[in-house]
């Protein structure tokens, strides 16, 4: 695949070269961010998981993630390389509504992000939609399949998020590194689009 020109004619490199970008991986609390980080990098990834303690069932939202153990209070960082010429740089926000003050300095200069979504827990992922928008950050849906969700239509879920057309929606399982990477490789490609008709003549 090719990516050379995807994101900004004037960042290519001379000559070419491996070009850098940062990618943002939202969502809400307990939607995978930091599984799909740790399953697709390829190096240690950073993670700041701190144990989640009985002080925070007061103000944490454990609806439908009663088990989880630990939860991101800062970011999480990983990286791949999709190929010769591209190299991704993942920042994993945090979920919960305490951290999301930290959200402002994370989105900056990141050229796309990925929102993971718990179809079980549709409205815990709104607020990370809405900050794509609010910030103008491109970004894909990317529907993480828990062993118990439902399967519900594509465009179902478009739907009930009101997610417009253009918009990519995909599937995953955050626990896979191909299927991780499969999403990448769809933001990436949606970037890519959007930039060629950035670039169309008026």
């Amino acid at each position: 695949m090719d990516f050379k020109g995807f994101d900004h004619p004037d960042r290519q490199a001379a000559g070419g070269g491996t070009r850098s970008v940062k990618v943002m991986i939202a969502g809400g609390f307990g939607t995978g961010k930091t599984t799909l980080v740790r399953s697709v990098s390829d190096i240690k990834p950073l993670t700041t998981e701190e144990t989640l303690t009985q002080a925070s069932v007061d103000v944490d939202d454990l609806i439908g993630v009663a088990d989880k153990q630990e939860t991101t209070v800062s970011l999480d960082f990983g990286k791949i390389g999709i190929n010769e010429e591209l190299v991704l740089y993942l920042f994993g926000t945090p979920g919960q509504e305490r951290f999301w003050f930290l959200w402002n300095g994370l989105f900056k200069g990141a050229l796309g992000a990925v929102v993971l979504v718990d179809t079980r827990r549709l409205a815990s992922s709104f607020r990370a939609i809405e900050e794509m928008e609010r910030q103008d950050v491109p970004f894909v849906i990317a529907l993480n399949v828990f062993p118990d969700s439902k399967d519900h239509p594509v465009e179902e879920i478009r739907d009930a998020l009101d997610i417009p057309e253009h918009t990519p929606v995909v599937t995953c399982d955050a626990r896979d590194r191909n299927s991780s990477r499969d999403v990448l490789i769809a933001l990436i490609r949606h970037l890519k689009a959007r930039s060629a008709v950035a670039l169309e003549p008026r």
